[in-house]
């Protein structure tokens, strides 16, 4: 075997690795649904201009992306946009909502709606930290 070095792999290359630790996945927590979700931040014309993007796999809700424009910011569309996701969450049963965020991103906000950290990776981005934050809805401990 030989180990290749593929910048810009291509999507054939990513599902080898994707699809095979995926089918070890099921083997050991058995079948399991994933749920990939998007909720949209949409101007008067339908237009989507931010929103949030979420997957719901085995017991927990992931938050991969949120964004809101700057000009629309401090005006309640991101807790909007994360209570929907909690509300999804919650109807599909998940124990909770777990995410990571940059020293220079949202921390105190996440804080605010009620998730904890869990983890820290220091110095990434060099000087600064990436955070991963979690909120249980049974209020059990970390």
């Amino acid at each position: 075997m030989e180990i290749k070095l593929k910048l810009n792999p291509l999507g054939r290359d990513v599902a080898v690795v994707r699809n095979g630790l995926r089918a070890y996945n099921r083997e050991q927590a058995g079948p399991f649904k994933r749920q990939d979700i998007a909720l949209l931040l949409c101007d008067a014309n339908e237009k989507s201009v931010g929103g949030l993007t979420a997957t719901a796999v085995l017991d927990w809700l992931f938050v991969e992306w949120l964004h809101v424009p700057a000009e629309l910011r401090g005006k309640g569309h991101g807790a909007a946009l994360m209570a929907e996701a909690e509300a999804f969450a919650r109807q599909q049963g998940l124990i909770g909502i777990w995410l990571d965020t940059f020293s220079f991103q949202a921390r105190p906000f996440y804080e605010k709606l009620g998730f904890v950290v869990f983890g820290t990776l220091h110095d990434h981005p060099v000087g600064g930290a990436r955070y991963f934050m979690q909120k249980r809805f049974d209020s059990a401990s970390i």
